[in-house]
């Protein structure tokens, strides 16, 4: 089960003198940075083969991702309203199957991220996610024991761009903005994040070397 205040365990001591021209911390988004995702494609392969207007019974179910995300409504009740509105004969399980294998591993960036690990910088989680990716997601791809925190949505009550998770992380991690990097796809996300006074790098998957 993942925790509200969730801390990873490493073999690593936090850095807390590091000389270094860079921002000691770096907080990463996970989707569309460290993993790309395709919910359709996936989604896609709950329905019979030849089901009608599966574009847009899977765009209703779509609809309500965010509340869910934001911790707003349970994974049972979330669940049950999904397999409901796309109208189709599965299981939850089969339902969460298809939906937490949506994603492919950024290699570039994790390359980035073994490499910040290596150097000793402190490493945090930052993502709208929900209780069917987690805690699924950190057993299936095992090098996100190399963050030493994290900030999920549905933990906290709220989703990314909404302030009041930025100052979650703050809070939770004792980030200083000024001394962090905060690593996101989406333009909304980055705003906020310098009104609170983040370093900000809006990351692009077409051109990883902009980032590096």
């Amino acid at each position: 089960r993942c925790h509200r205040s969730r801390t990873f365990h490493s073999n690593k001591s936090p850095i807390t003198n590091l000389q270094s021209p860079f921002p000691m911390t770096f907080l990463y988004d996970i989707g569309r940075v460290l993993l790309d995702f395709d919910f359709e494609a996936s989604l896609t392969k709950l329905f019979p083969p030849g089901a009608p207007d599966v574009d847009a019974r899977l765009a209703r179910m779509l609809e309500r991702k965010d509340e869910f995300e934001a911790g707003r409504i349970d994974l049972e009740s979330y669940t049950e309203w999904a397999i409901r509105v796309m109208d189709i004969d599965v299981t939850p399980a089969e339902f969460h199957h298809y939906w937490q294998r949506i994603f492919t591993p950024n290699e570039p960036m994790w390359e980035n991220v073994r490499q910040l690990s290596t150097s000793g910088h402190r490493l945090i989680l930052f993502s709208n996610t929900n209780a069917i990716h987690c805690p699924w997601v950190f057993e299936a791809y095992p090098e996100f024991s190399l963050f030493h925190g994290a900030v999920l949505s549905f933990e906290t009550g709220f989703i990314k761009p909404e302030p009041q998770i930025y100052q979650h992380a703050i809070d939770t991690h004792g980030l200083v903005p000024a001394e962090t990097l905060y690593i996101d796809d989406l333009p909304q996300n980055i705003a906020t994040g310098r009104e609170f006074g983040f370093q900000c790098f809006q990351y692009d998957q077409q051109d990883h070397a902009a980032f590096e």
